[in-house]
């Protein structure tokens, strides 16, 4: 019996030994194989015909609305006008391509993180467009640092700087940092109750500085130049740092608002740049946008005379980090619910 159980003791030793063996070669492989196709590309590029999604809509519905007859009618009538297209094309056939209308989404965040994918597409982009298509930037952001917009912006200016027509579709919100990013468009559109404007620069911290001294706690900061730094959360803030911040953040302003006016000239400065927001309604009439209208109609509209096509960079991520965004997109939801219960009111977010 002993034996017996030393043979099989051994037995096992010997098939977790192999079975380990086997895990380390998979994961060595794994390992080479990830490593290999994050040093060849991050991403790729996915395009999407809207031309198609919009038609499969409508399809949807007659199949679900038309009697069989009069859905007869409607492919024959199709059959009828595609032959005319194509006769038209073979008849003029120095006519120069249709329109083509490229179409972006950037949902921005504090830190623009999603401008490393904006910049991808539109270099994607600028490989073939022309100056008779367009580029379109849905946008949706609150605004944030100062340097990631400006970032942002200088991908947009790429466009502009090729001669391709630019157009911004702001739905919801598009303030402060996301006007920078709006103001750079040839044309702005934008839904009656969107939100746009705050030209401003705001920048606030909490000190600490009495709390420690009330517990004889020292900090000290240690710096070369007058003005390394100006105000700290820890130590004490003295009046000239304090004024030297806000010379600081008055600078920062005077340099968006150039940047505004640059690109809007006919705005007046000295009434929009307060830092104020604005509705849809009242943007076209201070004369912020160009357009009162959604993304969703203008696109449609379009689609009667242009190929529009969505263009997307996707980075591919490993499973634990798509958890973890995951995880992180529901524990913001979860502070923004909270914030809209104690504020009642979900302007105030902004």
């Amino acid at each position: 019996m002993v034996e017996f159980f030393t043979e099989y003791g051994l037995f096992l030793a010997k098939a977790v030994t192999v079975v380990v063996a086997i895990l380390l070669i998979i994961t060595a492989i794994a390992a080479a194989a990830q490593s290999r196709a994050h040093h060849s590309h991050k991403g790729d590029i996915r395009v999407t015909p809207l031309n198609d999604f919009f038609e499969d809509l409508k399809l949807a519905l007659q199949h679900n609305i038309f009697t069989k007859d009069e859905m007869k009618a409607e492919e024959k009538r199709l059959k009828k006008e595609e032959k005319q297209k194509e006769k038209e094309r073979k008849k003029h056939p120095e006519q120069p391509d249709r329109k083509r209308i490229f179409v972006l989404d950037f949902d921005g965040d504090m830190k623009a993180s999603g401008v490393e994918n904006l910049a991808n597409e539109i270099t994607a982009i600028l490989t073939l467009a022309r100056r008779e298509d367009e580029v379109v930037l849905r946008l949706e952001s609150p605004g944030g640092q100062v340097h990631a917009y400006g970032l942002a912006s200088s991908q947009l200016e790429r466009v502009k700087q090729k001669g391709v027509p630019l157009t911004v579709c702001v739905d919801m919100v598009a303030a402060s940092g996301g006007y920078m990013m709006a103001c750079v468009a040839d044309k702005i559109i934008a839904a009656p109750f969107a939100i746009l404007g705050s030209i401003g620069v705001v920048a606030e911290l909490p000190n600490f500085n009495r709390a420690l001294k009330k517990f004889d706690v020292d900090y000290d900061i240690y710096t070369a130049g007058q003005f390394k730094r100006t105000v700290t959360m820890l130590g004490e803030n003295t009046e000239a740092g304090k004024q030297k911040f806000i010379e600081e953040i008055e600078d920062t302003h005077g340099l968006f608002k150039a940047m505004v006016s640059r690109n809007r000239p006919k705005l007046d400065m000295s009434r929009i740049a307060t830092g104020e927001h604005w509705y849809g309604n009242q943007c076209l009439e201070n004369g912020l946008i160009d357009v009162l209208q959604t993304s969703d109609d203008y696109l449609y509209d379009a689609s009667a005379n242009a190929d529009i096509f969505e263009v997307c960079y996707e980075v591919k991520r490993p499973l634990a980090d798509r958890l973890g965004l995951a995880a992180e997109g529901v524990l913001s939801k979860s502070v923004l619910r909270v914030m809209e219960a104690l504020s009642g009111r979900g302007k105030q977010l902004l």
